[in-house]
């Protein structure tokens, strides 16, 4: 018996992969969009993510031929309170898109930062990145800058060095630093692998402390550093590829300077490095 029709590998990439890859979206929203009738190849619209695409295929979204993908690209945000990690948002509060320089690429998040939260964000154009880096098994450290008011001993910090639980859901050990107390308030370094929703909020309640400013500072090798609020920094492509394991053809990349206005009114201009 002939077996090889059952062996035979489909070609190409699955077309939600191809779409992350083209910068249109994550994958899980382009299934989202594949679903809701928006993506068409060859002509023919689709409603099903199961299906593998080549160079050959027309794609096209929203009825727009889908542009040949960009080199993966990644930048570095100061994520200023008050805004939300949304594309938009049904309160009506502004997003980080807002914020961004006009003349940057359609770009994704890489996880979340709350609307009280500040610091450290990444970006980037590729959304087999963002998948990559947000996945638990890849596990980097993201470090926080936390002011918290009271005044925390090392043993009421000792459950979180521990893993704690809360309301049935389990933290994965934290590293907490206690650095200093100021007046009222005590600041700590905290670092976690997991980044669960609102987690260091939520572990500090349960140990009868009250967050005041959270900056998130890193996010594995990727450091916030002298950044200010509402600043962009484009990482060299040399730096992606190697932090990230990727091939490039072309890494000789460009940086961009960081922008000289912290607020944008109008919109911050994002200028190439020279």
């Amino acid at each position: 018996m002939n077996n090889s029709a059952n062996t035979d590998t489909p070609k190409g990439d699955r077309i939600a992969k191809v779409l992350a890859r083209a910068g249109v979206a994550s994958r899980r929203e382009a299934e989202r969009m594949i679903e809701a009738g928006r993506v068409s190849v060859n002509g023919s619209q689709i409603t099903s993510p199961a299906l593998n695409v080549t160079d050959a295929d027309r794609i096209s979204v929203d009825g727009k031929p889908l542009a040949e993908p960009e080199p993966p690209r990644m930048w570095l945000y100061h994520k200023p309170t008050g805004l939300v990690t949304t594309t938009r948002d049904e309160k009506g509060r502004g997003t980080i898109y807002d914020d961004l320089p006009e003349d940057m690429p359609r770009v994704m998040s890489v996880g979340r930062l709350d609307l009280n939260s500040e610091g450290l964000l990444l970006l980037t154009n590729d959304g087999g990145i963002k998948r990559q880096l947000e996945l638990p098994s890849t596990g980097w450290l993201r470090r926080y800058r936390v002011r918290v008011n009271g005044r925390p001993s090392e043993d009421a910090l000792e459950p979180l060095r521990k893993g704690i639980t809360i309301e049935g859901e389990r933290f994965l050990p934290m590293t907490v630093t206690l650095d200093r107390q100021q007046g009222a308030n005590a600041w700590l370094t905290i670092g976690l692998r997991e980044g669960k929703n609102r987690e260091i909020r939520r572990a500090m309640e349960a140990i009868n402390l009250s967050v005041n400013r959270l900056i998130r500072v890193s996010y594995g090798p990727f450091q916030l550093g002298e950044l200010k609020q509402g600043e962009v920094e484009e990482l060299r492509r040399k730096v992606v590829r190697d932090q990230l394991g990727l091939v490039l053809e072309d890494d000789s990349g460009t940086a961009s300077k960081k922008p000289t206005a912290v607020k944008r009114a109008p919109r911050k201009s994002f200028k190439p490095r020279r």
